[in-house]
């Protein structure tokens, strides 16, 4: 069974839910994960496992509006954990990066280019909460055969995208979804995820297994 370390926990969303909710749809394909919210102390050495995941909201908070939660919740990844996640690509392994991960690290230039994009303040924002229709595109692993499909979730928008980046899925014009490689190991970025409704929809879930597949360089063979 593949090891997966999924990274948790933040402001403003049910980390500890979707977390769980995560760890159970990756279990129905052979990965077992383990959760942690300390980040700095997770990758403060080498990592043992085949798969890192990022299911996180942890950024520096330097924008006025947060001024009052920065003391508490503000971030900075420390030199080590960067070198930890690098080394972990070098080695080929798999980084799965979930919803607001392209908010994290923002202390770390190298971050962007690693995930492929990155959230921009003031500039990147998301409408309400609520019911959006998700397009499906091309004939990569993780998305080929799959419907579109409506889902309960934010959507990310107006994100500073690499200009190398192809969505593999994508709302309202905008890319949610996108895979890489990245040194040896591969990266998947999946906007969505907001909260459990989103790992409820069967669509998504398959989507979820077949990158984890695809992240692990196995056979992807899972059908909606």
């Amino acid at each position: 069974m593949a090891r997966n370390l999924i990274l948790s926990g933040g402001l403003f969303h049910d980390f500890a839910a979707t977390s769980a909710a995560l760890a159970e749809v990756l279990a129905e394909v052979g990965v077992e994960s383990e959760i942690t919210e300390d980040i700095a102390g997770a990758l403060s050495e080498p990592s043992e496992v085949q798969l890192i995941t990022v299911n996180a909201l942890r950024w520096q908070m330097d924008q006025d509006r947060f001024a009052d939660l920065r003391d508490e919740w503000g971030f900075a990844l420390p030199a080590q954990a960067r070198t930890t996640l690098l080394d972990h690509l070098d080695r080929g392994g798999g980084l799965l990066c979930m919803h607001s991960a392209s908010i994290c690290f923002d202390d770390w230039q190298g971050w962007p280019r690693v995930l492929g994009g990155c959230w921009t303040w003031p500039k990147s924002h998301h409408p309400p909460l609520g019911w959006t229709g998700v397009r499906v595109h091309g004939e990569h692993p993780v998305v080929d055969g799959l419907r579109d499909f409506d889902v309960v979730d934010e959507v990310y928008s107006d994100l500073d995208v690499l200009p190398d980046v192809e969505p593999l899925a994508s709302s309202n014009g905008q890319p949610l979804i996108w895979a890489r490689p990245v040194r040896r190991g591969r990266v998947l970025y999946d906007a969505l995820g907001h909260d459990t409704r989103s790992y409820d929809n069967e669509i998504h879930r398959t989507l979820l297994q077949r990158a984890a597949l695809w992240l692990l360089k196995r056979p992807v063979t899972i059908t909606e």
